[in-house]
């Protein structure tokens, strides 16, 4: 027999030195002909790309097992009036007080009622700037009631015998009033009526996070020159690898970004339709969530147009705080600019707070505060600062014009509120998430794998599919000692 065929290649060398596409058995690439000195090591060109940590710094994780989660805070104790009016001066020795606030407290739930009782005693001041103003009086007649002179009052009068002849406040001016304690007769009955607490109710539900990363079977065979080395321990020259860490952080970031930027579907919203199909029937079927600047926006405190700069900008923040809940320890989350003008501000002041601050949050140990990135300091309160890196980072708010936030002061520390299964008050912190969960199902943090690759085999796809999903709600509590610091 001899030979039939030539061979598919050719036997001979070829005649010069050179890179021929023959020479190889596969398709010529340059970058596989010769190796390449790689590093193999990615670089961190951004650092640290996440940006959670604040949630987990100043809040706790708590189930739910319900589609809302309902509380009760304390309103005020004592009862003030920003807007009354009298039909007489002050020096008159009665008077009739109208009532122009909203109602808040009430004297009974549903009754559109001054919360004013005979025999208390007042004091009005004149809101005119610059007025010296003043007067005390005892309430004769309470809201409702028929005056001795045969006039009926409405729900938002009173009328006011004066102490003092003295002080004088023209008729229509716009006073304040305030209860400082009552007075009563020899031998009178006593306090007639009796006051409810005023508690306010607040609610937020639950929203669902879903993620998913998806790699086929043949791609997880695959290695590269680059090895891999994820934060959770896993290492390798597979790429898949880096993809799938990467979806995991990202999805850790939207599930406290998300807690901070969520705001309630309004029902005409298309949000609202696309969520849950229409108009909803009850709060339940309410699409989106109250986020934390949602709530510090309509309930908590603002300050807009630019960072207080000088120690009398901050001064008005914590006076603003005296009104409110006055906590003790206070945490601001800040973007570098409003960092660098608060160390401005203290260093104009000469060694200002050079005495230290008291580190009770960090159990009084500085080194710790430091640790963790805080700086404290102490005019009125403690604060303690920290740099948010959510504020700084350019995927993210870092660099926005319209709806910009500088920061956020936190108040550390729990709250009393009215727990409705408990049937009881319970402390809970400022800020806390709830995530859902019940016996069988947990629901803060769920990962699982579907496919036929990567151990999976769950269907005849050729792939490794990552899903990732947590249901969970923020709890804003006291949202009136917060305080948001707008552009």
């Amino acid at each position: 027999m001899s030979v039939q065929a030539a061979p598919g290649f050719d036997l001979q060398p070829s005649a010069q030195q050179q890179v021929l596409s023959t020479n190889y058995i596969t398709n010529f690439d340059f970058l596989n002909q010769y190796l390449p000195d790689t590093y193999e090591k990615e670089f961190e060109r951004y650092g640290n790309r996440t940006i959670a940590s604040f949630l987990r710094m100043v809040g706790a994780e708590m189930p739910t097992n319900s589609d809302m989660i309902k509380w009760a805070e304390q309103g005020r104790l004592h009862t003030k009036y920003t807007n009354v009016t009298s039909n007489v001066a002050a020096i008159n020795s009665l008077a009739i007080l109208t009532i122009n606030d909203v109602f808040n407290p009430l004297l009974s739930t549903g009754i559109t009622t001054a919360a004013l009782r005979v025999g208390q005693t007042i004091m009005l001041s004149d809101n005119t700037p610059g007025s010296t103003n003043t007067n005390k009086g005892v309430i004769v007649t309470a809201p409702g009631g028929t005056t001795a002179g045969a006039v009926t009052l409405t729900g938002s009068q009173i009328e006011v015998a004066y102490y003092e002849v003295t002080q004088s406040m023209a008729a229509g001016i716009a006073c304040t009033l305030f209860i400082y304690g009552s007075e009563f007769a020899k031998g009178t009955n006593g306090m007639q009526g009796s006051l409810e607490a005023n508690d306010y109710f607040f609610q937020n539900k639950p929203i669902i996070l879903k993620d998913k990363y998806s790699v086929s079977g043949s791609d997880m065979a695959q290695i590269g020159w680059v090895e891999i080395q994820t934060e959770n321990g896993a290492n390798g020259y597979l790429w898949y690898l880096k993809s799938e860490h990467e979806t995991r952080l990202r999805f850790e970031d939207y599930m406290e970004t998300a807690m901070i930027e969520a705001v309630p579907a309004a029902n005409t919203s298309q949000a609202q339709i696309a969520l849950v199909n229409g108009t909803p029937q009850t709060n339940d079927d309410q699409a989106g969530s109250e986020g934390i600047f949602f709530v510090v926006n309509n309930r908590g405190n603002v300050w807009g147009g630019g960072n207080p700069t000088t120690l009398a900008g901050f001064d008005s923040v914590i006076q603003r705080l005296d009104k409110q809940g006055a906590i003790e320890e206070n945490v601001i989350f800040v973007n570098r600019n409003f960092s660098f003008d608060i160390d401005d501000m203290l260093a104009a002041q000469n060694s200002y707070g050079a005495g230290g601050t008291s580190y009770g949050l960090f159990d009084n140990d500085k080194e710790m505060a430091l640790n963790l990135g805080f700086t404290g300091f102490r005019r009125g309160y403690d604060f303690y600062k920290s740099d948010w890196k959510y504020l700084n980072d350019p995927t993210m708010r870092g660099g926005l014009v319209a709806g910009s936030v500088n920061g956020l002061l936190v108040p550390a520390g729990s709250t009393s509120v009215y727990d409705q299964i408990l049937g009881k008050n319970a402390k809970r912190p400022f800020l806390h998430v709830r995530y859902r969960a019940s016996e069988t199902e947990d629901r803060r943090y769920k990962t699982w794998i579907t496919g036929s690759a990567g151990g999976a085999r769950t269907s005849d796809l050729d792939a490794m599919e990552v899903n990732f999903l947590s249901e969970r709600a923020v709890c804003t509590l006291g949202a009136n000692n917060f305080f948001l610091f707008q552009q």
